[in-house]
């Protein structure tokens, strides 16, 4: 190896290193809370752990995982909505389901079966002041009748490294029972909907 080949080398290591740690400062933050980011400030952590969050949920070539991005998004921005533990979310819906959930109706629907809902999340962490990928859930609307006990929706997920997370169906459908007259949905708030 010559000498200018080690500097090379040398040069793109410590630009690579750069670049990680650029990409760790961008995610950091100075609130004391989620609910007080600001949304340019949650704007600028999505762009920061964009490509990290794309990647990870592909990674072990999950078809959602590797797809949703391309279905319709829910919302003109990533928002906090005070479920799913304070995260910053941002939802896709495939093609069976988003013409029903972009009226975000409030009552007297039932989301037609296929339909899959794909929620990207960043979880903040207020004690390390910084935000990472969170995962990746999904929810998908069954058959009439297989699963009663969550009417017919089936949870599931995908960890930002790519594995399946293990889900207890019970855990998801008690947060979402609430919202029964809109077939058990929480839509994103309303500042961010799609032509509200």
């Amino acid at each position: 190896m010559t000498l200018f080949t080690r500097l090379s080398a040398a040069a793109i290591g410590l630009a690579l290193t750069a670049t990680t740690a650029f990409a760790e400062d961008c995610a950091a933050i100075t609130v004391e809370d989620s609910f007080d980011l600001e949304p340019d400030a949650i704007v600028a952590l999505y762009d920061c752990l964009n490509e990290k969050m794309a990647t990870g949920y592909a990674k072990e070539g999950d078809e959602i995982g590797s797809n949703f991005r391309s279905w319709a998004a829910t919302s003109t921005r990533p928002a906090v909505q005070g479920a799913h533990g304070n995260r910053i979310l941002n939802t896709f819906a495939n093609d069976i389901a988003a013409e029903q959930y972009l009226k975000y109706q409030e009552e007297g629907f039932t989301m037609p079966v296929g339909s899959i809902l794909a929620k990207e999340s960043i979880t903040v962490s207020i004690k390390k002041k910084k935000a990472r990928p969170g995962p990746l859930l999904m929810m998908t609307k069954m058959e009439a009748g297989s699963i009663p006990e969550t009417n017919d929706w089936l949870y599931t997920g995908i960890q930002p490294n790519g594995k399946t997370m293990k889900v207890k169906q019970s855990f998801c459908h008690d947060c979402h029972e609430p919202y029964e007259d809109s077939d058990f949905l929480a839509y994103p708030i309303e500042e961010v909907r799609l032509g509200q």
